[in-house]
């Protein structure tokens, strides 16, 4: 049986053109890129190479992009090193109850130092009200750190309407585009934001790599104090060949072209599994402000980890865990008020660039199969 990969938001292949690139860099970037000798040049320009190719996709200055080990370091500086930077006085940082895992631990750690934190609802769509936001301002807000894109609904958060009430407030914003970059516009100029995270591994370049966009003046206290690398925000030997990965990763994706052909596949994939099985297939998520790869459906009277164990060899996410018999929802799905009933069912299809149409024809055909 044919294996097809529709779980593009929990991470993507390497793309041939990064592979190719990574193994040309690796030839000749071993030097340290902080060496003055010959054999660090060829390293330090590779990974400036690299910074230019992500800030040109954000719409930054190089200077202002700050290599990590991934999405979840980028999520972890952004909040401590805003928390730490002003921990003399009251912090309150203000978020969302959807967030990725690396937004809400970090928040629990720091309210354990003494940062308050307010989590905003959602609607049933998985998105929040600008106006919530406003209203949960206080003096001692610090930070606002709302996602850009939902990872398991797909959900596009009013990042844009955000920013422009924390600039009238005078407080740093941020936005976790892991799941947003290469699907979506996600220029910081348009979005307004003071810092944005990345996981090259949700954008066709590998594990191990990421970056957090620090809008030039924004005082940070670094995560990792060691050496002055990357300007003295982040400490550790920069890796050229994987900032040149990610460079050619933010190349490629910058051109969203293909996204339209990906949507329809998507909108395919739903107009299938609808027409075979009606009203026990279910649609969770925003039905316009979404991300163009990703279906969460919910199959009604069934386990979702259940029914893709029955559609053998596809690959994709379900929405819910079982715990001592029990199936849990996430806690997006529990935020966005869908009962147990209809939670229990969802399975999150996430379509990739190199998704096909014969591919899509056939998931449908597979999962409705089983449920027939």
């Amino acid at each position: 049986m044919r294996r097809i990969y529709l779980d593009h938001n929990a991470s993507t292949p390497i793309n041939p053109q990064v592979w190719q690139a990574m193994c040309a860099a690796g030839e000749d970037a071993y030097g340290n890129p902080s060496s003055a000798h010959w054999a660090g040049a060829p390293s330090k320009d590779l990974l400036e190479s690299g910074r230019q190719k992500v800030a040109s996709m954000l719409g930054c200055s190089p200077e202002e992009v700050v290599f990590t080990s991934g999405g979840s370091e980028a999520n972890n500086l952004a909040l401590k090193g805003v928390f730490f930077t002003n921990q003399s006085r009251a912090v309150h940082i203000v978020t969302t109850q959807v967030e990725h895992p690396s937004i809400l631990s970090p928040c629990a750690f720091l309210e354990r130092q003494g940062a308050k934190v307010t989590y905003l609802p959602v609607d049933r769509t998985g998105r929040i009200d600008p106006e919530d936001l406003r209203r949960a301002i206080t003096p001692a807000t610090t930070l606002i750190s709302i996602m850009h894109a939902n990872n398991e609904v797909g959900t596009v958060q009013p990042i844009a309407a955000c920013a422009r009430i924390a600039r009238e407030h005078g407080i740093l914003i941020h936005t976790d585009a892991a799941q947003s970059v290469g699907k979506i516009p996600s220029r910081v100029d348009v979005l307004g934001v003071d810092l944005l995270s990345i996981a090259g591994h949700k954008l066709y370049a590998p594990k191990g790599v990421g970056v957090l966009y620090i809008r030039a003046g924004t005082r940070m206290e670094p995560l990792i104090h060691g050496a002055g690398h990357e300007r003295g925000r982040r400490a550790g030997t920069e890796s050229a060949v994987l900032a040149t990965a990610l460079g050619v990763a933010c190349e490629i994706g910058s051109d969203l072209s293909a996204m339209l052909r990906i949507r329809q596949l998507r909108d395919d994939l739903w107009s299938r599994l609808r027409a075979r099985l009606g009203e026990r297939v279910v649609l969770k998520g925003h039905p316009e402000e979404t991300l163009p790869n990703t279906l969460n459906v919910s199959f009604i009277g069934h386990v979702g980890a259940e029914v893709l164990a029955a559609a053998e060899g596809i690959a994709a996410s379900t929405g819910s865990a079982c715990h001592s018999g029990r199936v849990e929802l996430s806690p997006v799905l529990r935020a966005m008020g869908i009962s147990q009933e209809v939670g229990v069912g969802a399975v999150r299809f996430s379509l990739g660039r190199s998704t096909t149409a014969d591919e899509i024809v056939e998931v449908a055909e597979r999962v409705s199969s089983v449920l027939m």
